[in-house]
């Protein structure tokens, strides 16, 4: 549990750079509720980490700039009842968005034309749908 987050092959977050809080849930749940710090929120300093190397941080920045707080990503989880359990759903969460961030990006679209067979086909399609419509018309409209 302690031996930090496996991001990829190449890019693992040390236990050391996360932080944990814990806090009350909100929500149903009784005299469990008022007691019980099973809220996790889960932190992670992306911008000033020594562990992800530099032309992964300014990808990964960018693709979660939205979801950043000074260069602090955050993740809270209170979907569970324990503890325990609050926290391994926060840590998976952030595992998967920071995966997420690292992907390569796609390659780039080929512009294509359509064939001359798809225009044909398109415009008879119109025409047929122009002509079923006009034969719908009366004449006095």
């Amino acid at each position: 549990m302690d031996d930090g987050l496996r991001v990829t092959d190449r890019w693992v977050v040390p236990a050391a750079e996360l932080r944990e809080r814990f806090s009350r849930s909100s929500g149903p749940g009784g005299q469990g509720v008022n007691t019980a710090d099973s809220r996790v929120e889960l932190s992670y300093d992306l911008a000033n980490s020594p562990t992800v190397p530099d032309w992964l941080r300014s990808r990964a920045l960018a693709r979660l700039a939205n979801r950043l707080v000074d260069g602090v990503l955050t993740i809270a989880a209170s979907e569970h009842r324990a503890q325990l359990a609050n926290r391994e759903a926060a840590r998976a969460r952030m595992t998967a968005l920071l995966r997420e961030a690292a992907a390569p990006p796609p390659p780039a679209r080929r512009a294509t034309r359509p064939s001359r067979g798809a225009k044909e086909r398109r415009l008879a399609e119109k025409k047929r749908q122009s002509q079923r419509k006009r034969d719908r018309r009366t004449d006095g409209e």
